[in-house]
């Protein structure tokens, strides 16, 4: 007989007799819900430690950080034109650490009651490689303090901002006067020229790593 398989039985009279026996379909099995679970846990774990190590996601999280330090410049200015008062923005160059104080009319220093204004901080993995004031030039350690009044910022302002584990660069340009603030890719120098009794303000861009 061509493939079922043959079971023996004991008939009345005694005899044994042959009965087909229908071959069983075995399903294959698949994952349980727990094993899926336990394979993306991982999968998501490995993504979490790989991915922030990659050159692309450093040079987003960057691009980031310039464009919230950015907006954060413009809210300042912003806020010290509407409410007519003095603002000063300290920054420690080694380890990115902000704060806001209000400015009385002795050069009395407060805190400010703003949320938005209040814990100001870089992203994590993103440092200031220097600072360029038209007053004091270019400041690449320790504290410097930017003024805001109520027409803004006091004075043309470069901010190089750079990744920790890497050579990658982006520039916040603040422009007094207009208040413009610009967000660009890479090392950006800035000149400053007086022509015809107006100051004007350019950038060119600086090789990566000089």
């Amino acid at each position: 007989m061509s493939g079922a398989r043959q079971d023996s039985t004991e008939t009345k009279n005694g005899k044994w007799a042959q009965r087909p026996v229908k071959a069983r379909n075995f399903r294959c099995a698949g994952f349980t819900l727990i094993e899926l679970t336990v394979v993306i846990f991982i999968l998501g774990l490995v993504a979490l430690l790989v991915v922030p190590r990659l050159p692309f996601a450093q040079e987003r999280d960057l691009g980031t950080a310039a464009r919230t330090f950015a907006g954060t410049l413009r809210y300042l200015q912003n806020h010290a034109i509407s409410t007519k008062l003095y603002y000063r923005l300290r920054i420690r160059i080694l380890d990115g650490a902000m704060e806001v104080m209000r400015v009385l009319p002795e050069d009395e220093e407060v805190a400010v009651t703003d949320p938005a204004l209040m814990k100001l901080a870089l992203r994590e993995g993103v440092e200031f490689a220097d600072i360029t004031t038209s007053r004091l030039g270019k400041i690449s350690e320790g504290e410097t303090a930017i003024d805001f009044s109520p027409l803004g910022a006091d004075e043309f302002l470069l901010f190089h901002l750079k990744s920790q584990a890497g050579s990658r660069f982006f520039t916040v340009a603040l422009y007094p006067g207009s208040g413009r603030v610009e967000v660009l890719e890479g090392y950006q120098e800035g000149t400053l020229s007086d022509g015809d009794g107006a100051k004007d303000f350019s950038l060119e861009e600086k090789e990566e790593g000089q």
